[in-house]
């Protein structure tokens, strides 16, 4: 019997749980493998098939419900990745995390919303979670959503 930990436990610790793959909002997949890398495509904030908030981060959102909304396009970028591989013990590596935050003209917090996912997946996969990431503000996003979070991911 192995000690590892898996991440959906370390998850799980923390009080979260990796959902059932959101459906897709338009014509394509959730997540795509090629060779020993799987790229998700950007998720939102759903949750239960609802987005848990909705505006721009800087005006009708906080920053603190945008590191929320992040965490959350998070697991639902885990539940894509889990769809594709089986199993998130198979992660050897999250490569790249790309955060689109739809934000207020003088919103400037962008790299600290991104943080809701970066810390995530620093807690779930430890060593293996550390990544390359961008924080692309932007003026808005599919169903009005803050936060989309799309992750390329190297697995065993």
């Amino acid at each position: 019997m192995s000690d590892v930990v898996s991440p959906e436990t370390r998850l799980a610790e923390l009080g979260l749980e990796v959902p059932q793959v959101a459906a897709p909002v338009a014509v394509y997949v959730p997540a795509m493998r090629t060779g020993s890398y799987v790229y998700t495509s950007g998720q939102l904030p759903l949750k239960d098939g609802d987005l848990i908030r909705t505006g721009k981060v800087g005006a009708d959102v906080s920053p603190e419900e945008a590191y929320e909304c992040a965490q959350q396009c998070t697991l639902n970028a885990l539940a894509a990745l889990r769809a594709e591989i089986g199993d998130l013990s198979a992660v050897a590596r999250i490569v790249k995390v790309t955060g689109f935050i739809a934000s207020a003209p003088s919103f400037t917090s962008q790299p600290q919303v991104l943080n809701g996912a970066s810390e995530l997946l620093g807690k779930a996969f430890g060593d293996s979670g550390q990544h390359a990431r961008s924080a692309v503000g932007v003026a808005v996003l599919p169903l009005d959503a803050p936060v989309e979070i799309e992750l390329v991911v190297e697995v065993r």
